[in-house]
């Protein structure tokens, strides 16, 4: 364990111990997948208060911790975040961009990651869920977007699923296994797929999964750093040659 993990393993406990004694809520910022798979691992540990995640919408990927509930408080609190709305300031000018201009403009503010969580794109615009606090700063200072002149307000209609597209695919493979499911889903080899989970960079339902061989199950929502995500929709047949045929919605 790095000194890195071991100081949010201790944030985290610091943050339960305070919610239990003093009876009033507390909450992390935007967690990466890593943060939240170490939460994971904590989470028997730290089941003495109520720990609920969130952030924006049922299937966003990064999420606030919120730890306490009304029954310990006494009260209830809302997760402190804000969405906003980024649109270029004349639409017939505005560029087509991506998740990856949006990031960087955020970033250049000089705001720290853990302030904003999932940036959901429509169209030429694009609805950013941030930290209550961090909203003013960014809705005054973001008016670029690469080469874009934008306008951010508060999203008069937040968007209910952070998935923009979804495309559905049935592909064809001799088991249920992660790897091999992987591989159809990303058109890779299966040794390639392997090499994800040696590297740390596959999450099933928000949790680290280093186990190549382990069994998808229907519901999972399966995440790929560096290639995206999608929802195993589990086995709808079988061909006559034994192989399975699984449906996947691939988050676009």
């Amino acid at each position: 364990m790095d000194n890195e993990e071991a100081l949010f393993r201790k944030r985290l406990k610091e943050l339960a111990d305070k919610a239990y004694n003093h009876s009033q809520y507390f909450f992390t910022g935007f967690l990466s997948m890593a943060e939240l798979d170490i939460y994971y691992q904590m989470e028997s540990e730290l089941s003495y208060v109520t720990v609920t995640a969130y952030g924006g919408t049922n299937d966003c990927e990064r999420v606030m911790l919120r730890f306490g509930d009304e029954e310990l408080c006494g009260y209830a609190e809302e997760f402190p975040i804000v969405c906003i709305e980024i649109s270029p300031v004349v639409e017939k000018f505005g560029e087509t961009l991506t998740h990856r201009d949006y990031l960087g403009a955020l970033m250049n503010l000089g705001i720290e990651r853990s302030t904003f969580g999932d940036i959901v794109i429509k169209d030429k615009s694009a609805f950013l869920f941030c930290s209550e606090k961090m909203a003013p700063y960014i809705t005054d200072n973001l008016n670029k977007v690469r080469h874009t002149i934008v306008l951010c307000k508060p999203a008069k209609h937040i968007p209910e699923s952070t998935v923009a597209r979804v495309e559905h695919k049935t592909v064809q493979v001799s088991a249920e296994r992660a790897d091999g499911v992987i591989a159809k889903a990303y058109n890779l080899s299966r040794s390639d797929s392997v090499e994800l989970f040696r590297g740390k960079r596959v999450f099933v339902n928000g949790r680290l999964n280093e186990n190549n061989s382990g069994q998808l199950k229907a519901g999972d929502k399966v995440t790929v750093r560096g290639y995206g995500r999608f929802r195993y929709g589990g086995v709808s047949g079988e061909t006559r040659k034994g192989k399975l045929n699984v449906e996947l919605e691939i988050y676009c």
